[in-house]
């Protein structure tokens, strides 16, 4: 796992190496072991390295024998052993130990069609200097993240955001119709981002950039290619035992140990489980619950999956304190603007996962492949109504999170102007796919082109990679993915509760009575800490902002904070608006700032 950066300049131009510092030094965290730039005519490459595979000899920038091909990459290739044989026939044999080089010596010898090739989480940049190009390739499902930004005299990416305002010629400028998202959604999604220019690749995208900076788009991977099956439960459950089977092995190849985050839910204990089965041993493993608060959590049930495989478990029992000390640093790692109160937790465990480990397996994607959330199977009238009042994606993902009145009474005139963007992303996603499809099928994959690549994977790459861990999600290996999609109804939810094939496969492999309890998700206590004098002095604070100053309302901000106050609601938006206050503070108004792990989030917000 690594962070990288570079840039494609114009013909005549050759690259800044102290630029490409610049960007380097942004991403340290993601790879504290070791870095690297490499200069090529027009084109720049940095990277800087997490060591996992190939542990002495996978330095980066990495360059083909001949000198005409050049690689920083992101992530983990799984299937580098079955490639490297077949590549070694075809007379291109490994310099290195290094999975990333399968990525370099497969597309010499396939080109673009090498991509759908690989199996695995990655983002990489190749520079083809025969061809004059410069590729910027993501996963099929986006586990690891790509930006990019087209300047005055070349185009510019990056593993973060972060790394790209290193060098933008301006302060950044906001897209309203992504804040817009943001705050209805918890998440903007698609192609464009918080910040004016700076796009995503989108997963299972490779752009090709030539000699005179024209982009060419090459998608090579889309779930709307999977058919729906007509198959029994008997004969998907043995397909599921090889799909797992084969994920899991691929998933453990390291050179360094590896853990397991624990949630005590369903996907986390059949990790467990392949892990043990596999082999895995007395494996690092760890859960998060809080003290001080009613929130019930799941560390008893974690811990007892952790002594039925015999793991070496750490649970953290946190206060709330320590939870919201979080706040500044979550958002400095996120880069983008997205209210999951688990980056929070999540950033607890990464640090002290950290402290121990380079690797950690984590359950995202689960429910999504196997439909195990309440949304993909609503009762009949649930689904009509909502279907009636907005339109043009069967009652899914309809309703925004914050209050209407809120909307009109905050927002500025800009955020406003914007509303059509909302639900841009659901009704795209929704419209794109084949009439042979289900419903459930639909919000399956609505989700698996916004949600996941662009909120739930935000969380486990970025809060991770900002104590230097990789997190690895054998759920959304691909051809999981795809099998889970293409199921019938029938064999993903029953009696209305979700992931029933899944369940019934992991049933004999799990502790007895596992899968009756009911499914929690995982809860962060915000309520028990915004309000009373917390609350007041974030209004207070907010009302002082810059950020809130140019894109809200400041003067409606005390009677937020009195109706957070009396306990009807609003706490969502009074968080949203602290989040943008600081994130506005640390990448618009002074990039390169940087909190520590723990700090008080209201010293930030002004």
């Amino acid at each position: 796992m690594c962070g990288i950066a570079g840039f494609i300049m114009r013909p005549e131009l050759r690259p800044e190496p102290e630029l490409l510092r610049r960007m380097s030094t942004q991403l340290a965290h993601r790879g504290p072991d070791d870095a690297g730039i490499h200069c090529s005519g027009p084109v720049g490459l940095a990277q800087t390295r997490l060591s996992i595979i190939g542990l002495t000899t996978g330095h980066q920038p990495m360059v083909s024998e001949d000198g005409q091909l050049a690689l920083a990459a992101n992530g983990e290739v799984y299937n580098y052993v079955e490639l490297n044989a077949e590549l070694r026939q075809r007379g291109r044999q490994a310099r290195t130990h290094s999975d990333s080089e399968t990525i370099l010596n497969a597309y010499a010898l396939h080109g673009l069609d090498s991509l759908r090739l690989l199996r695995g989480m990655y983002a990489f940049a190749l520079h083809d200097a025969r061809r004059g190009a410069l590729i910027l390739g993501r996963d099929r499902l986006g586990i690891k993240p790509l930006f990019y930004v087209r300047l005055a005299d070349r185009i510019a990416f990056a593993s973060e955001i972060k790394a790209l305002l290193a060098i933008l010629p301006q302060q950044p400028e906001i897209v309203p119709g992504a804040l817009r998202q943001f705050l209805q959604n918890q998440f903007a999604s698609g192609e464009d981002t918080l910040i004016a220019g700076i796009k995503r690749v989108l997963p299972g995208e490779a752009l090709v950039i030539d000699a005179d900076l024209r982009i060419q788009r090459h998608a090579y991977w889309s779930a709307l290619a999977v058919a729906p099956r007509d198959i029994s439960a008997d004969e998907a459950q043995a397909e599921l035992d090889g799909l797992m089977d084969a994920a899991m092995r691929e998933h453990m190849r390291a050179d360094v140990p590896f853990g397991l985050f624990l949630s005590g839910g369903v996907d986390s204990a059949v990790l467990a489980a392949m892990l043990h089965a596999h082999g895995a041993g007395r494996i690092k493993s760890f859960s998060v619950g809080y003290k001080g608060t009613t929130m019930a959590h799941e560390l008893d049930e974690a811990a007892r999956v952790a002594q039925h495989f015999g793991l070496d478990h750490t649970a953290l029992e946190l206060g709330i304190d320590q939870v919201f000390g979080r706040i500044p640093h979550s958002i400095w790692c996120a880069d983008e603007l997205m209210r999951d109160y688990a980056c929070l937790p999540t950033s607890l465990l990464a640090e002290t996962a950290g402290a121990a480990l380079k690797v950690v397996f984590s359950g995202e994607g689960g429910d999504e492949v196997f439909a195990g959330y309440g949304r993909y199977h609503p009762r009949p009238a649930e689904r009509w109504v909502k279907a009636l009042i907005h339109p043009g994606s069967g009652g899914f993902r309809t309703r925004g999170q914050w209050g209407g009145a809120w909307l009109k009474r905050l927002l500025g005139a800009d955020l406003l102007a914007a509303a059509e963007q909302d639900r841009q992303p659901v009704l795209r996603a929704w419209g794109a796919t084949p009439a042979s499809w289900s419903d459930m099928q639909r919000r399956q994959y609505t989700d698996l082109v916004t949600a996941l690549p662009d909120n739930l994977l935000v969380k486990t790459d970025r809060m991770l990679m900002g104590f230097g861990l990789e997190g690895r999600v054998p759920f959304l290996d691909h051809r999981i993915v795809e099998f889970g999609l293409s199921l019938p109804d029938g064999l993903k939810v029953r009696r209305h509760r979700g992931k029933w094939l899944l369940k019934r496969w992991a049933e004999p492999r799990l502790p007895p009575g596992h899968l009756d309890r009911p499914k929690r998700g995982f809860h962060v206590p915000v309520g028990d800490w915004l309000r009373g004098g917390i609350a007041e002095q974030v209004g207070r604070r907010l009302m002082r902002n810059r950020g809130i100053g140019d894109w809200f309302r400041a003067e409606a901000i005390p009677d937020l904070v009195a109706a957070r106050q009396r306990g009807r609601g609003s706490g969502r938006e009074l968080f949203g608006l602290m989040q943008f206050a600081i994130w506005h503070r640390l990448f618009i108004e002074q990039p390169g700032l940087r909190p520590a792990p723990n700090e008080n989030p209201l010293d930030w917000i002004e």
